[in-house]
């Protein structure tokens, strides 16, 4: 009678592969997709671009821009050519 118990217990190549085979199927149900309110969010958001010192210029949104604080307002030609320039 113990023997019987054994092999009703094992696991056979038959009972493995339709879990395998599900697993795999897993990802074409789409658990992890995106919310239209996210993309909507994220696509109503302004951006402007800015020149960076080195010269590349980098999208910022706008409104991190008008909750930033200015440095300096009016600057010179010169002040901003030496700004600019490359110091290595």
């Amino acid at each position: 009678m113990k023997g019987l118990d054994k092999k009703k217990n094992q696991i056979s190549r038959r009972k493995i592969l339709p879990i395998l085979g599900g697993g795999v199927l897993i990802p074409f149900l789409g658990f992890g997709s995106i919310t239209q309110e996210k993309l909507s969010e994220s696509s109503n958001e302004e951006y402007k671009i800015l020149l960076r010192k080195d010269g590349t210029t980098v999208k910022v949104k706008a409104s991190t821009l008008k909750n930033s604080k200015a440095v300096k307002k009016n600057i010179s030609n010169n002040s901003f050519y030496n700004w600019l320039k490359n110091k290595f």
